[in-house]
C-alpha cells in the first residue's frame, strides 16, 4: 500500500495538513498520478547529487508523458490540459535547478511520514479509534490478503490430489481387470495367490475410497473458507469503498483505487472457476466407477450447488459503478445532471478473467423499479437519449480492468399531456432518481443476470438549480448508504454539526487547496444553531435550515450564501484563500476583538454576511487604545472584482475627506504582515514611479492611460492623522469666503485648522 493512499484514509483534520503542502510549484495532482513512481525514488540523495537529480527530472517527465497518453485514450481533455500545464510549470521552475525540485519532494514525502504518525498517534490515544488507524486497515489487508492466497494455494492442493486420485483409480482399475482375466485361467493362479491379490485389491480400495473422502473434504473446507473470505470482502471491504466513494462524491478525501479489490475478487474467482473444473473431474472418475457409499456420489450435489451459488454472488457483487454519472461541464458536482447535457459514468467488473472480455453487453435504464413514479405526486419522468449499450472491454481502461464507459447520454423529460401540476410534495432539486446497469454473464452451464444502479441522482433543467441540487446531494450521501431510498427527501433527516461542518470543510477543500479551521466552523454553527448552540458538535440541524429558510434576516438560505462565497473564491480569490489570506467567517465581534489590540493601519479580509451572491470585505482598525475606531468598507462582489483583481484594491485602495490628499489605510494584514508582503506576488503590476506620458509614441491612440482604484469619502475626523490635511489655498480660501457668511469665516477658519 502506498503512503498517499494512507494519507487518504486520515481525518479531515489531518488531510488538511497535507493540502498544505502541495502548491503550484509541485501540484498534488502529480503526487496523485505518480504515487508510487515517486515514492520508490531516492529522492534524499537527488536533492544532493545534481547528476542523479537531473536524470529524476527527466524521469519525472518521462511518466508525465505516459500518464498524458492515458487521458489521451481516455479522451479526457481537462486532464490533458492539466497534466500538459503541469509539465510545463515543472520544466519553467526546475529545469535549470532539478535539485530543488528534489528537495522539495523530498520534503513533501518526509512531512507526510511525519502526518502519518501524528495520525496513529492520536488515534492511538483516541478510546475505540484503533481499528481506524492506517497500522489497522494495513493489518486487516495483511490478513484479507493471506486468507485469499491460502484459497490459491488450497486450490491447486485439491488440483494435485485429484490427480493423485485419479492416478490410484487408473491403478485399482487396472488390477481389477487383471485380475479378472486371471480369474477366467484359473490353472495359471493358484487359489493362494487370489486371495493374496484380492486382498491387495481390497487395501487399494481402501486407499481409494479414503483418498476420495479426503479430497471431498477439502474441497468442502476450500468453498467454506472462499464463502467467508468472500463475505469479507463483498460485505466490509466492498461497502467501506462504497461509502468511501460517496464520501468523495461529496468533497471528501479521494477513493481508494479498486485494483486491490479487483485483484482479491478476481483471485476467489479463478479459484472457484477451478473448483467448478475439479467437481466435473470428480463426476468423470464417479462415471468410471462407483460404489456405495460414494464420498463423491453423496456431495457432489451440495458442491456444485455451493460453488455455484458462492460464483454468483461473487460476480454479482463485483458489478460496480466505478465512477458515479457526472456532466463533463462540472466535474466537482456528480450526480446533478441536467436535461439535454451530455454526462458521463462508468462501469466495471471487479472479476477480471479474460474469457469474459467482450462479452458483457451493459444496458443503461433510467428509475428501473422506482416506486415513487407512482406513489409520489408530480414526479418526473425521463427518457435516456444516447447510445445506451456498451461492451466491457479491459482495452479502453488504462489500468486494464473491465469496464464499460458511458460518454454521450442525455436525459429527456417525458411531456405529460394537458398541464404540469407542482403541487408534488417534492421540488425539482429533492426528487431523486437513479440510473440501472444490466447485462448477463453466459458460459456453459452457467447464466448470471447482473444488475447495479446508481448513486441517488438530481435531474435539473437550468443551470440555477445546480446549487440547491448539489445541496440534496450533500444531505443524502452525508446521512444515508441506500441507494434506493429515492423518497428521502419526504422526511429528511436532520444533520449534526459535528457531521456538517466536516462536509462544508470539504465543500473548500475540495476546489481549493484550504479547508475551513476551527473559527471558521464555529461562526458557521453560530449561523445555523445560534450564539449558544453554535459549538456544540451535536446540534442538530433541520434540512430546511440548511438550504429552504432564509437564514437570521437575510433574505436567502445558509447554503445559497456559502456557495456563492465559493464561486467567489474560484473565480476571484483563490490565491489568497490557499495562501490563508482571507479569515473569512468571523463574526463583527470577533473581529473587532482580534483587531482591538493591534497596530494601526491592521487589517482583516471577511465574506459579507449580507450578499447572496458571495461578496469580500475588509476592515481596519486606527486610532488610540483610549479611542479605537474600526472601519469596514462596502463589501466587493464579482462584478468589482472582475474589474480589478482584489490585491490591486488592497494596493490602491484610499480614504479621502474633503480636499485632502487620499491614504491608503491599510498597513498590515492581521496579525502583523506587512501589505506589501501579503499581497505583492499577486499585484497586476510591480509600483513603480510613473512614467512622463507619451502621447506622441508608435502606440500612442491620443489617451491618457487610466487605472481604477477605490475610494471612500470620509469626515475628516476618520484620517488617521489631522497632519495629513493640507492648509488652505488662496483659491480654496476665495470659494469659501464667496459661499460662508463674513461673520462666520473666522469660525469656518479655526475649524479648518484644528481639524
Amino acid at each position: 500500500m502506498t503512503q498517499w493512499y494512507q494519507l487518504q484514509q486520515l481525518d479531515s483534520k489531518f488531510l488538511e495538513q497535507v493540502h498544505q503542502l502541495y502548491d503550484d510549484s509541485f501540484p498534488m495532482e502529480i503526487r496523485q498520478y505518480l504515487a508510487q513512481w515517486l515514492e520508490n525514488q531516492d529522492w534524499e540523495h537527488a536533492a544532493s547529487n545534481v547528476s542523479f537529480a537531473t536524470l529524476l527530472f527527466h524521469d519525472l517527465l518521462s511518466q508525465l508523458d505516459d500518464q498524458f497518453s492515458r487521458f489521451l485514450i481516455e479522451n479526457n481533455f481537462l486532464l490533458q490540459h492539466n497534466i500538459r500545464k503541469s509539465k510545463r510549470n515543472l520544466q519553467d521552475n526546475f529545469q535549470e535547478d532539478p535539485i530543488h525540485m528534489a528537495m522539495i519532494i523530498y520534503n513533501c514525502l518526509k512531512e507526510e511520514r511525519k502526518i502519518l504518525n501524528s495520525a496513529q498517534a492520536s488515534n492511538e490515544m483516541e478510546v475505540g479509534s484503533v481499528q481506524n488507524t492506517v497500522i489497522g486497515m494495513l493489518d486487516k489487508q495483511k490478513e484479507l490478503d493471506a486468507k485469499v492466497k491460502a484459497i490459491k494455494s488450497s486450490v491447486t492442493d485439491v488440483e494435485q490430489d485429484i490427480k493423485t486420485l485419479e492416478d490410484m483409480q487408473d491403478e485399482y482399475d487396472f488390477k481389477c481387470k487383471t485380475l479378472q482375466n486371471r480369474e477366467h485361467e484359473s490353472s495359471n493362479m493358484s487359489q493362494e495367490e487370489y486371495k493374496k491379490e484380492q486382498l491387495s485389491l481390497q487395501q487399494m480400495f481402501l486407499s481409494l475410497d479414503l483418498k476420495r473422502k479426503e479430497v471431498v473434504n477439502k474441497i468442502v473446507q476450500l468453498l467454506h473458507s472462499a464463502e467467508h473470505t468472500q463475505t469479507a470482502l463483498i460485505n466490509d471491504e466492498l461497502v467501506e469503498w462504497k461509502h468511501r466513494q460517496q464520501t468523495a462524491c461529496i468533497g471528501g478525501p479521494p477513493n481508494a483505487c479498486l485494483d486491490q479489490l479487483q485483484n482479491w475478487f478476481t483471485t476467489v474467482a479463478e479459484s472457484l472457476q477451478q473448483v467448478r473444473q475439479q467437481l466435473k473431474k470428480l463426476e468423470e472418475l464417479e462415471q468410471k466407477f462407483t460404489y456405495d457409499p460414494d464420498p463423491i456420489t453423496k456431495n457432489k450435489q451440495f458442491l456444485q450447488d455451493l460453488t455455484h451459488t458462492l460464483f454468483k454472488q461473487l460476480i454479482q457483487s463485483s458489478f460496480v459503478v466505478e465512477r458515479q454519472p457526472c456532466m463533463p461541464t462540472h466535474p466537482q458536482r456528480p450526480l446533478v445532471l441536467k436535461t439535454g447535457v451530455q454526462f458521463t459514468v462508468k462501469l466495471r467488473l471487479l472479476v477480471k478473467l479474460q474469457e469474459l472480455n467482450y462479452n458483457l453487453k451493459v444496458k443503461v435504464l433510467f428509475d428501473k423499479d422506482v416506486t415513487e413514479k407512482n406513489s409520489v405526486k408530480g414526479f418526473r419522468k425521463f427518457n435516456i437519449l444516447g447510445t445506451n449499450t456498451k461492451v466491457m472491454n479491459m482495452e479502453e481502461s488504462t489500468n486494464g480492468s473491465l469496464a464499460a464507459e458511458f460518454r454521450h447520454l442525455q436525459l429527456k423529460e417525458q411531456k405529460n399531456a394537458g398541464s404540469r401540476t407542482n403541487e408534488g410534495p417534492l421540488i425539482v432539486t429533492e426528487e431523486l432518481h437513479s440510473l440501472s446497469f444490466e447485462t448477463q454473464l453466459c458460459q456453459p452451464g452457467l447464466v448470471i443476470d447482473l444488475e447495479t444502479t446508481s448513486l441517488p441522482i438530481v435531474v435539473i433543467s437550468n443551470v440555477s438549480q445546480l446549487p440547491s441540487g448539489w445541496a440534496s446531494i450533500l444531505w443524502f450521501n452525508m446521512l444515508s448508504t441506500d441507494p434506493k431510498n429515492l423518497s428521502f427527501f419526504l422526511n429528511p433527516p436532520c444533520a449534526k454539526w459535528s457531521k456538517l461542518s466536516e462536509v462544508l470543510s470539504w465543500q473548500f477543500s475540495s476546489v481549493t487547496k484550504r479547508g475551513l479551521n476551527a473559527d471558521q466552523l464555529s461562526m458557521l454553527g453560530e449561523k445555523l444553531l445560534g450564539p449558544t448552540n453554535g459549538g456544540s458538535q451535536d446540534g442538530l440541524i433541520p434540512w430546511t435550515r440548511f438550504c429552504k429558510e432564509n437564514i437570521n434576516d437575510k433574505n436567502f438560505p445558509f447554503w445559497l450564501w456559502i456557495e456563492g462565497i465559493l464561486e467567489l473564491i474560484k473565480k476571484h480569490l483563490l490565491c489568497l484563500w490557499n495562501d490563508g489570506c482571507i479569515m473569512g467567517f468571523i463574526s463583527k465581534e470577533r473581529e473587532r476583538a482580534l483587531l482591538k489590540d493591534q497596530s494601526p493601519g491592521t487589517f482583516l479580509l471577511r465574506f459579507s454576511e449580507s450578499s447572496r451572491e458571495g461578496a469580500i470585505t475588509f476592515t481596519w482598525v486606527e486610532g488610540s487604545q483610549n479611542e479605537l475606531q474600526f472601519h469596514s468598507v462596502e463589501p466587493y462582489t464579482k462584478k468589482e472584482l472582475s474589474a480589478v483583481t482584489f490585491p490591486d484594491i488592497i494596493r490602491n485602495y484610499k480614504v479621502m475627506a474633503a480636499e485632502n490628499i487620499p491614504e491608503n489605510p491599510l498597513r498590515f494584514l492581521y496579525p502583523n504582515i506587512p501589505k506589501d508582503n501579503a499581497f505583492g506576488k499577486y499585484y497586476s503590476r510591480p509600483k513603480e514611479a510613473p512614467e512622463p506620458m507619451d502621447l506622441d509614441g508608435p502606440k500612442g491612440n491620443g489617451y491618457i492611460k487610466t487605472e481604477l482604484i477605490s475610494v471612500s469619502e470620509v469626515h475628516p475626523s476618520r484620517l488617521q492623522s489631522p497632519e495629513n490635511l493640507l492648509p488652505m489655498s488662496p483659491e480654496e480660501f476665495d470659494e469659501v469666503s464667496r459661499m460662508v457668511d463674513p461673520a462666520d469665516i473666522d469660525t469656518v477658519m479655526c475649524t479648518h485648522i484644528q481639524l
